[in-house]
Parts: structure tokens; C-alpha cells; sequence
């Protein structure tokens, strides 16, 4: 049996993309293979996706089409030798974190070779995915991989040396957001609100905030302007946010992770 998409790795991200390409019938569960060491993982795939498992990297590597790398960094030195025999036209998507395309490439000689950088949110289809392009990807490949990550969400091709800034914003992201989530939350029940309303005002705010912002067009500052009232209690809000150094601090914190992003590529 040819499969068409092969899977090294079968955790949370794997699993979001496969179910992403199933859901937009890319591919037909009979053409993916996924290749895990647990017995128990396997089985899940088995019975939750109907795709084909093994416990040999070489069976997943041997897919015609695309084969997506996705075990954790330091677990690249052992999935190197099934990826010596990968078919000529198949292109390789690395989903590991500090991994550079120099790296990969070296390791596997003459293979095509993607960066992919996704975000937890893929998990329900709502991502964004940083791509970056090895020196021996085709434009029909390029295609094809923006493709299959546009089934969980938005893409964005990028050159490599954007990867550190787009995980210390995008990939890091999300947890930044949920402290300040679990802050607004914190703040409707210290005036009163109970937790639950809390906690629905604050997630359907901030939805519809997003959802604004994209719609109209418009930048974070324009909308700002449109909510603050002169003397209004945004205005008295907003107050307290620059005293407490809040923008400061969100700045700080994308600085950070991305200096940490460049440290554990330095040693990946």
C-alpha cells in the first residue's frame, strides 16, 4: 500500500492537522499512515481517524506525497535514518523548534525541507502558521503545504530568520492572552460579577473584539478611540493600564521568549 501523507509522531499537533485535512477531505484516511513507538497511541489513530499506524518511522517516511516530522527536537537524531530513503518528490514538513533548515537539510541530503511554526489554535481549526522554505522545495510543494495548513487556520510564509519572533508572538501567544484573560475574569468578580458571567463577558468580549478588528479592517488604536468616551470609564480604565505598565510589560514578555527562542536554537 502508497500512502500519500506520512506522520512521524502522533501528538496534539499531528493530530490537529490530520483532523483538519480529514474535515476538508485533502486526504481520504486509507492515504496517511502515522508511525508511533506506544502501542495505545497507535490504536487511538486507528479507531478515531481510520488511518493506517506502525511503530516504523520507515513506513511513514515512505509516503509519495508529504511526510511531517513531529517529535520533539532532541528525538530528530533518531528519526534521521528512516528519512534516508524518502522518496524524491515527497517534501518534508518539520514542525521542530529550533531546528534550522541548514540542520535538517544536512542531515537528510537532498531532501525538500519546510519550517512550519503552528499555534495551539489549530487544535480547533483557528491557528496561524508560520512556513519556511527550504532550498529545494518546488513551487508546486510550496502550494501544497500552504494548502494543508490552511485547513487549521492561516498561513504565512515567512524567511526563516522571522521563526524566533513569530514563536516568541504567535506560538507563545496564546498563553500571554490567557493571563490576560484569567486577569479580566479576576476583575469582574472583584466588582462583583459572578465567576461564570465573568468568564462569559470576558471570552465573547474579547471574541467579538477580534472579530471586529478583522471584519472592519481597522487597528487596535482606531477601535480604542471609537470606545473611549472623554471622562467615560474607559477612559479612567485605560488610565490604570498605562500605570500599571501593562503595554510595557506585553512588549517585555515577546522580548523575552524571544530571546529564549534564540538560545534553544542555538543549542538545538
Amino acid at each position: 500500500m502508497t500512502y500519500r501523507l506520512g506522520v512521524i509522531g502522533g501528538g496534539v499537533l499531528a493530530e490537529a492537522l490530520v483532523k483538519g485535512l480529514l474535515s476538508e477531505h485533502l486526504y481520504a484516511p486509507a492515504e496517511i499512515l502515522v508511525s508511533h513507538p506506544r502501542p495505545d497511541r497507535r490504536q487511538y489513530w486507528q479507531d478515531t481517524y481510520g488511518v493506517a499506524v506502525s511503530s516504523e518511522n520507515r513506513a511513514a517516511a515512505a509516503a509519495t506525497e508529504v511526510v511531517l516530522v513531529a517529535v520533539k527536537p532532541q528525538q530528530f537524531s533518531q528519526v534521521t535514518p528512516a528519512l534516508s530513503q524518502i522518496h524524491p518528490q515527497t517534501v518534508v514538513v518539520s514542525v521542530l523548534a529550533g531546528v534550522a533548515l541548514a540542520t535538517l537539510e544536512q542531515a537528510v541530503p537532498g531532501a525538500a525541507w519546510v519550517r512550519a511554526m503552528p499555534n495551539t489554535p489549530v487544535q480547533v481549526r483557528a491557528g496561524i502558521t508560520a512556513l519556511a522554505w527550504g532550498s529545494r522545495v518546488n513551487e508546486m510543494q510550496k502550494q501544497w503545504v500552504e494548502r494543508l495548513f490552511l485547513a487549521v487556520g492561516q498561513v504565512v510564509a515567512v524567511p526563516e530568520s522571522y521563526l524566533n519572533g513569530v514563536t516568541a508572538l504567535a506560538g507563545s501567544g496564546p498563553a500571554y492572552v490567557a493571563a490576560l484573560l484569567e486577569g479580566l475574569i479576576d476583575g469582574g468578580v472583584l466588582v462583583g460579577l459572578p465567576r461564570p458571567l465573568a468568564t462569559q463577558l470576558t471570552l465573547q468580549t474579547v471574541a467579538g473584539t477580534v472579530a471586529l478588528l478583522q471584519q472592519q479592517g481597522i487597528t487596535p488604536a482606531e477601535l480604542k478611540a471609537q470606545v473611549m468616551s472623554p471622562g467615560g470609564t474607559t477612559a479612567a480604565g485605560l488610565l490604570s493600564l498605562e500605570t500599571q505598565g501593562v503595554r510595557g510589560w506585553l512588549m517585555q514578555t515577546v522580548q523575552a521568549a524571544y530571546q529564549r527562542a534564540q538560545a534553544l536554537g542555538q543549542t538545538a
